[in-house]
């Protein structure tokens, strides 16, 4: 799925699980939800830690589980 299909939301990263998966807590809705990185984040090796500033895809049909899009500086 092109990221341009992606319903994108920013979030704070709240806790960094195992397995590659990242707490987020979306700043416009109060909810934390499960992301992972993106392909292109694995393959550069961005580092995301506690605090970061992320925007988060989600498919259409399962807003449970994120894709990690971007890290702000």
């Amino acid at each position: 799925m092109p990221k341009s299909e992606l319903v994108q939301f920013n979030g704070h990263i709240v806790q960094v699980c195992s397995n590659g998966l990242y707490k987020v807590r979306l700043e416009n809705k109060d909810i934390e939800v499960s992301a992972r990185l993106c392909g292109k984040m694995r393959r550069y090796n961005i580092q995301v830690v506690n605090g970061d500033r992320v925007t988060v895809g989600f498919s259409h049909h399962d807003l449970t589980l994120g894709l990690i899009i971007y890290r702000y500086r």
